[in-house]
């Protein structure tokens, strides 16, 4: 995970049948320059930050189940909650499971867990478009290809 940079997916650990669902993994860094404003001498992950990394997650979910032909736009959040703290080195699960996917949006219910316990959820949506150009969905697949997407999930450049 490297907050200050957004890439808050550190591998993709298992893909559903049908590409119904994903869980990725990530550990948050023992320092950044995120914590020494949030708070100084209190370090803990910016609650946007959790809602980012589940966005993350369900748009490499919403990715894949398109052929990396479309790319996701957080759209708007319902029924999210944050349940607890994150420290820097927790080990973060992160589960997205898609529920609608068509007509220019996407929709995921979305969970991060560390040892077991919900540290937050929500149900995502998501706008989706085309990339802007070919060299973009390169770089993004490309980034998929690093966190360990299936290969047949990702397109073939």
């Amino acid at each position: 995970m490297h907050l200050e940079y957004f890439q808050m997916i550190d591998r993709i650990v298992a893909f559903g049948d049908d590409a119904e669902s994903l869980v990725a993994q990530s550990t948050v860094p023992k320092e950044s320059p995120v914590f020494e404003g949030h708070f100084p001498g209190l370090p803990l992950v910016p609650g946007v930050l959790l809602i980012e990394t589940m966005a993350q997650a369900s748009g490499f979910l919403i990715m894949a189940r398109s052929n990396f032909a479309a790319m996701p736009f957080l759209a708007g959040m319902k029924q999210g909650k944050l349940r607890t703290f994150v420290e820097p080195e927790t080990v973060l699960d992160i589960e997205a499971t898609s529920e609608h996917d068509g007509s220019g949006f996407a929709m995921t219910r979305a969970r991060i867990n560390s040892d077991g316990k919900v540290i937050c959820d929500a149900q995502l949506t998501f706008k989706t478009m085309p990339f802007p150009d070919d060299g973009f969905a390169r770089m993004i697949s490309d980034r998929a290809r690093e966190l360990n997407m299936p290969s047949q999930y990702l397109p073939k450049y």
